[in-house]
C-alpha cells in the first residue's frame, strides 16, 4: 500500500451498544488497509461500550489505524453524526453504526482501488457499494434488495434509498460543507445522501461504483424500529427534493413494488 494513498475515517456513533458493538470493532481492526481513522463519537453510555473501545485501543497492533473516542453528551443520533463529520480528518468518511460490519478483511484496500485505478488525480464525491444484511449474532440473511445504480444520481432515490448509508463512502470536504438536518429524527441520512449527491452533480464530480459489497448492516437500526415515522419523514424529504407529484408517484410504485415481491 502506498502512503499517498486516503486516509478513511470510519466513524461509528454509540449509545450502550455493548451487546453488538464488538463485532464491528473487530471488523475495523482486521482490515489489512493501514490508512484507517476509527472515529467512536459515544453519548455517554452507561454500560460496557466505553471499555469494549479501551481494550481495542489497547490491542491495536497496527500504528496506522487510528482508533479516536469522543464521549459526550448530544441530541440525539444525527447530532452526533454531525458531530463525527466535524471531527474526521480522513479524507473519505463512512458511517459504520454499532453491530455492523465491513463485509470483508480487505474491504477498505478493494474500495480504495476503485478510487486510485479508475480516477487517478480526480477522487470521486462519493464511492458506493452493496449492503448485506445479517441479523443481531451477525448472520447472513440475505442481500439488500434495493440494488446500486450503475450509474447514481441525485434522482436515484426516487426509487427509494438505493444505497445503504452504511455503503456511501464521501469525501471529507463535502461531507463537512453537508451537515445533517436535525429536523429530522429518523431519516436524516436519506436526506443527507441526497445533498451529497446534488452537490457533487453541481461541482460535476464523479459518483462511482466500486462493485464491491462493502457492508453487512444489521437490520436493527433507527430507521427499523420507527418504521412508520420513517417512512412519513422519507415522503417529507422526497416532496422537498422532488415534489409532491413525483413524490406521491414513487410511492405508489412502492406499493406496487411490495406487492410483487411478496
Amino acid at each position: 500500500m502506498k502512503k499517498s494513498y486516503p486516509l478513511i475515517t470510519i466513524a461509528t456513533v454509540t449509545f450502550n451498544a455493548e451487546d453488538v458493538l464488538e463485532r464491528t470493532l473487530q471488523s475495523v481492526e482486521r482490515q489489512n488497509y493501514p490508512r484507517i481513522e476509527h472515529l467512536i463519537v459515544d453519548g455517554c453510555s452507561t454500560d460496557n461500550t466505553l471499555s469494549l473501545v479501551r481494550q481495542c485501543v489497547e490491542r491495536n497492533v497496527n500504528p496506522m489505524h487510528n482508533i479516536r473516542i469522543v464521549s459526550e453528551t448530544d441530541k440525539g443520533l444525527y447530532d452526533a453524526m454531525n458531530k463525527a463529520i466535524a471531527l474526521a480528518e480522513g479524507d473519505y468518511i463512512v458511517f459504520l453504526n454499532a453491530g455492523d460490519k465491513l463485509h470483508a478483511d480487505d474491504t477498505i484496500e478493494e474500495m480504495v482501488k476503485t478510487i486510485e485505478w479508475e480516477h487517478r488525480g480526480v477522487n470521486p464525491a462519493v464511492v458506493y457499494g452493496e449492503t448485506d444484511l445479517v441479523d443481531i449474532d451477525g448472520n447472513f440473511l440475505r442481500h439488500r434488495r434495493l440494488k446500486t445504480p450503475e450509474r447514481l444520481t441525485s434522482d436515484s432515490f426516487l426509487n427509494g434509498m438505493l444505497v445503504c448509508h452504511q455503503s456511501f463512502y464521501v469525501r471529507t470536504d463535502i461531507a463537512k460543507q453537508m451537515p445533517y438536518n436535525l429536523d429530522y429524527r429518523f431519516s436524516a441520512d436519506f436526506d443527507w445522501c441526497i445533498r451529497i449527491m446534488k452537490r457533487a452533480e453541481k461541482r460535476r464530480i464523479r459518483m462511482v461504483n466500486s462493485h464491491l459489497i462493502l457492508t453487512d448492516y444489521l437490520n436493527e437500526g433507527l430507521t427499523t424500529k420507527n418504521h412508520r415515522k420513517s417512512l412519513i419523514e422519507r415522503f417529507n424529504i422526497m416532496t422537498v427534493h422532488y415534489g409532491w407529484f413525483a413524490a406521491v408517484c414513487a410511492h405508489v410504485w412502492f406499493v406496487l413494488r411490495s406487492l410483487l415481491l411478496k
